[in-house]
C-alpha cells in the first residue's frame, strides 16, 4: 500500500480499519490470515511471497532494463511476477543458477558476506590451470584494489589447453571468478554457477525455472550455511 512513513499517516489518519474498526494506534498487531484489514474501505492482503530458481542462460542480463535493449532474466518469467528481484547477478556471458524473489530479507541473507552462503562455479578456462594456482587462489590475491578469494577449488581436468575447475566462493564480488583467472594470464571460456548454500542446479533445463519449496527457504534462511 505504501512505505513505512506514508503507512503511519495513512493510520494516523483514520482510513485503516481492522475488522470493521476504525486503528489509530501506530504499532497496532494484525493477523493476516484471520483479521480484515482495510484502507478507505479497501481491502489489504498480504503480499505472497516468491522465491524461484532460475537457470540463466547464457545472452542476458540480471537487470531489468538494459541500455543495449540485450534480452533479460525476467522475459523468461511470467508477466505477472513483476515484483521480484535478482538475488545477485550473473554477468551477459554467463550462466546457471540464480534466485529471484519479492522478500528482501531472503535477499539480504544470500547476498551479504556475514552470512556466509557459498556458491559453486563449474569453469571452463583456456589454457592450464595447476594446484599451485588453486592454492593460490585460497590464499586471496589482490586484483585491481580488492582482494579475491576462492573457499575451496579442484581440478576436473587439466592439459596445456583447457581445464576444467569447480571453484567455491563466499562472497562472489563483481566478475569475481572471472578475475581470478585473469589474473593468471588465463580466460573464461564458460562458466557456470552450480549451487548455491545446499541448492543445486540440478536438472533445470537452460532458460527454465522452478519455485522453491519451504524446505529450502528454510535451508538457505537457518544461519550461516
Amino acid at each position: 500500500m505504501a512505505s513505512r512513513r506514508a503507512g503511519e499517516q495513512i493510520i494516523l489518519e483514520g482510513r485503516v480499519a481492522v475488522n470493521g474498526e476504525t486503528v489509530r494506534l501506530l504499532g497496532s498487531k494484525v493477523d493476516p490470515d484471520h483479521d480484515h484489514v482495510t484502507v478507505d474501505g479497501n481491502p489489504v492482503r498480504a503480499k505472497k511471497l516468491l522465491y524461484i530458481a532460475l537457470n540463466k542462460p547464457p545472452g542476458c542480463v540480471c537487470s531489468r532494463k538494459d541500455e543495449l535493449d540485450r534480452p533479460t532474466i525476467y522475459e523468461l518469467l511470467p508477466r505477472e511476477w513483476d515484483t521480484v528481484q535478482s538475488v545477485g547477478r550473473l554477468d551477459y556471458h554467463s550462466e546457471g543458477l540464480i534466485f529471484l524473489t519479492n522478500d528482501g530479507q531472503f535477499a539480504l541473507r544470500l547476498t551479504h558476506p556475514r552470512y556466509g552462503v557459498r556458491k559453486k562455479y563449474l569453469v571452463n578456462v583456456e589454457g592450464e590451470v595447476t594446484h599451485a594456482m588453486l592454492d593460490l587462489f585460497k590464499h586471496g590475491i589482490f586484483h585491481e584494489g580488492e582482494k579475491l578469494r576462492a573457499l575451496g577449488g579442484r581440478i576436473m581436468s587439466a592439459s596445456r589447453a583447457k581445464s576444467i575447475v569447480e571453484l567455491e566462493l563466499g562472497e562472489g564480488k563483481n566478475r569475481e571468478v572471472r578475475r581470478l583467472f585473469e589474473s593468471q594470464a588465463l580466460t573464461v571460456k564458460k562458466l557456470q554457477r552450480t549451487q548455491i548454500g545446499k541448492i543445486r542446479l540440478g536438472e533445470l533445463k537452460p532458460g527454465k525455472w522452478r519455485t522453491l519449496n519451504a524446505v529450502e527457504i528454510k535451508t538457505l534462511t537457518a544461519g550461516t550455511i
